[in-house]
């Protein structure tokens, strides 16, 4: 029977462990530059026991901008940046795959390099507010993409991968959740395409493969792994035949030979909509499951076969030291969700470990 102290073997890569650090965007990066800061070089550090460590979405391209402080990877002064993160990481023997993203229709227009409207798959807007310097905002309605745009973007994430290479990293992380770009693209609630991309799930889902198959030729399909949040409605971005969809999804991926299938499936789905066990069937390969997890629950996921590894997202935000935690069944830091998203150093290098680093504090937040 696994545990979640068992190695595992996703892809090129065999990790010591089953605890996989999910990707976290803590907006920690430098605001004008959109690279890593010493910060997030020693945030990183801090968890490196993590069987693997999904970095924060990295915007591939200057036409996926969001709020400051979010990172990038498609110029070398971020290359750069990002390898002292990896340096770093590997030198603390952990392992860390890139996960990389363009917001699609969720982009902000004021950011965008022309000031034009973001792309998405159709003119739909993503229901909901942003941030924006005069206050929450609703999303605009984007412009839709036309059939010859798509290659193009393609391309942005097979040399997003090659620029994740040179930068250090194990891998990568391909974000087809969350309603961003490739999800938008998978679900008919967000693409109403008539073209070779829209209509029937196998043209919704080739955006995505394309993607998946540009950057494997870049680092290696072993060296790939894809995300994706079927259960993810609040924005607007839904499927009508979710099962058959992502169905569908995991068996091409599957015979792609990637490093892993990452779904969001939380904890409290009810039993009729839960994907894991049809995904993980489909697919083949390793699964990795996210969604509120705590000890007994992912134990109980792996004892059950539903996952192969679990990732942990607020409970790496606190606990840096999650591992150890979890080894000796230790109680976890309470987090600081004011502190998520922006700030400095406090709620992102403070959280106390079980035993004293230097410059850390023993006392909790």
């Amino acid at each position: 029977m696994s545990t979640l102290f068992t190695p595992l073997r996703v892809g090129a890569l065999k990790l010591p462990n089953r605890v996989v650090m999910a990707p976290l965007g803590r907006a920690r990066a430098d605001a004008e530059n959109r690279t890593p800061t010493p910060s997030v070089v020693a945030y990183y550090v801090q968890r490196a026991s993590a069987g693997l460590i999904i970095s924060e979405a990295t915007h591939i391209s200057p036409h996926s901008v969001s709020r400051p402080g979010t990172a990038a990877i498609h110029n070398d002064a971020q290359i750069a940046a990002w390898k002292r993160v990896t340096d770093a990481v590997h030198a603390a023997g952990g392992r860390i795959f890139q996960q990389l993203f363009h917001l699609g229709r969720k982009a902000d227009p004021a950011r965008l390099p022309d000031g034009g409207l973001p792309p998405a798959p159709s003119a739909i807007a993503a229901k909901g507010v942003f941030s924006t310097h005069a206050g929450p905002q609703p999303f605009p309605v984007p412009r839709a993409l036309t059939t010859d745009e798509i290659p193009s973007l393609v391309s942005e994430f097979g040399k997003a991968a090659r620029n994740s290479k040179a930068a250090g990293f194990d891998g990568i992380e391909i974000h087809a959740a969350n309603g961003f770009l490739i999800d938008q693209f998978l679900r008919d609630g967000a693409n109403q395409r008539r073209d070779h991309y829209g209509g029937s799930i196998e043209n919704r889902a080739r955006f995505l493969l394309e993607v998946v198959d540009s950057t494997a030729a870049e680092f290696g399909a072993d060296r790939v792994g894809v995300r994706l949040s079927p259960h993810a409605l609040g924005d607007g971005t839904f499927d009508t035949t979710p099962q058959a969809t992502f169905r569908y999804v995991a068996e091409q991926l599957g015979r792609r030979d990637l490093a892993y299938l990452h779904l969001i499936e939380p904890v409290n789905t009810p039993e009729e909509a839960r994907l894991a066990t049809s995904l993980r069937e489909a697919f083949l390969g390793p699964l990795i499951l996210c969604g509120g997890f705590e000890r007994a629950t992912a134990q109980r996921a792996l004892t059950e076969a539903h996952a192969d590894g679990i990732a942990f997202g607020v409970g790496f935000i606190a606990n840096p030291d999650l591992v150890e935690r979890l080894q000796s069944d230790a109680p976890w830091n309470t987090p600081d969700p004011s502190t998520f998203y922006a700030g400095g150093d406090r709620g992102y290098l403070d959280y106390p470990f079980l035993s004293p680093q230097p410059g850390q504090s023993t006392t909790s937040l």
